[in-house]
């Protein structure tokens, strides 16, 4: 059978060409005798891999030398608890909630101090994002805190909160390496990395070193940025194969692709392709505030829940995959990350075409 278009968001289509090499290494890294998961994480061929992996993942993303990279279990949930647990250091924080995972990472945040959440968008069933300029940030603040792309209702930021002296904290799991990134401009930034990254297993973390240190002693140890981070994620056994594979996918857009120039042109325009169409025809509608649309994942409607349901079911039987939308908005989501080819959105706007034209 052939490989399908898998429009899935998380976990998501890695290139073919990583899903190769790892192949081709499985059971022999170089000439090490085993696989990647099999070997010691405390040998030198692994401490080679992860020392690999972080020098590149700081040249793709120009992280300043400044911040620290930690590869750390729990996925981006975890995250949600770890945040407040090393940097609520005022005992206040503020969250901006745009979707589900703000609004859970708000909740997370709540069990370990004063939570104000200074812009809510559900009373627009979170299709746009609030004007960053003219909200109000508490003055004592110990961050900020917003979800960067917002996988299940297709928004994104295109302009982020800069309060003068509290840094921004960004759950970047469904939009990081889709384009340049200014690392300087956040004090925190994490993700899963089932979505344009790796496969699921692991969350990256980014801190500026001037936050670390500061989580009260009662906090776990595997929840302290600054014990996993001290000990080079390597307090416990790391999640071997995900470091190895993110290297890989690091590599494929360095090497392959050229840069995060270049994939975010690849991704404009395989967004672009989508919207086009959806905006030039009748039968689709997707109802997020132009502005703020996600380039990763285009959420749209058919007519009716039995079309959309039709829609899914057809759709599937011709090699494009989990297109359900989530349950919380129904409909239809294709998650384009970067992996996802061109021809792929080509193809599946073909379909579309076509399905409105037997179902209109």
């Amino acid at each position: 059978m052939a490989r399908v278009y898998n429009f899935s968001a998380g976990p998501s289509m890695l290139p073919e060409s990583v899903l190769r090499s790892a192949q081709a290494e499985l059971l022999e890294y170089g000439s090490s005798g085993q696989s990647v998961m099999e070997m010691s994480h405390r040998s030198a061929v692994f401490d080679d891999i992860l020392q690999q992996t972080k020098q590149r993942l700081r040249r793709v993303l120009s992280i300043p030398d400044n911040y620290k990279i930690g590869f750390i279990q729990g996925g981006a949930s975890t995250q949600f608890a770890m945040v407040p647990l090393n940097l609520m250091t005022t005992g206040t924080a503020d969250y901006i909630v745009t979707g589900n995972f703000s609004k859970r990472a708000a909740k997370e945040a709540q069990k370990f101090g004063t939570v104000n959440v200074i812009a809510n968008t559900a009373d627009c069933n979170y299709t746009a994002i609030p004007d960053v300029t003219k909200l109000t940030y508490s003055l004592n603040a110990s961050y900020v805190h917003i979800c960067e792309n917002n996988t299940i209702f297709g928004t994104r930021y295109t302009h982020l909160p800069q309060p003068e002296g509290i840094p921004l904290v960004s759950d970047m799991s469904s939009c990081i390496l889709s384009r340049p990134t200014d690392v300087s401009k956040y004090g925190l930034i994490y993700f899963g990395v089932q979505k344009n990254v790796a496969p699921a297993g692991m969350a990256i973390a980014i801190v500026r070193e001037d936050l670390l240190g500061k989580a009260p002693s009662n906090v776990p140890d595997m929840l302290n940025y600054t014990t996993l981070l001290d000990a080079d994620s390597m307090y416990n056994t790391p999640p071997c194969w995900c470091i190895y594979m993110t290297g890989l996918v690091l590599r494929w857009i360095e090497e392959e692709i050229g840069g995060l120039e270049k994939m975010e042109q690849l991704n404009e325009r395989k967004a672009q392709l989508l919207y086009d169409y959806l905006d030039g025809q009748d039968f689709f509608k997707n109802s997020v505030n132009k502005p703020d649309r996600s380039i990763m994942n285009v959420v749209f409607t058919s007519p009716t829940p039995e079309l959309d349901a039709l829609f899914c079911k057809q759709a599937a039987q011709q090699g494009f995959v989990n297109l359900k939308g989530h349950r919380l908005v129904g409909g239809m989501r294709a998650s384009i990350y970067n992996a996802m080819p061109e021809q792929g959105v080509v193809d599946l706007i073909s379909f579309m075409k076509e399905f409105a034209a037997k179902n209109g």
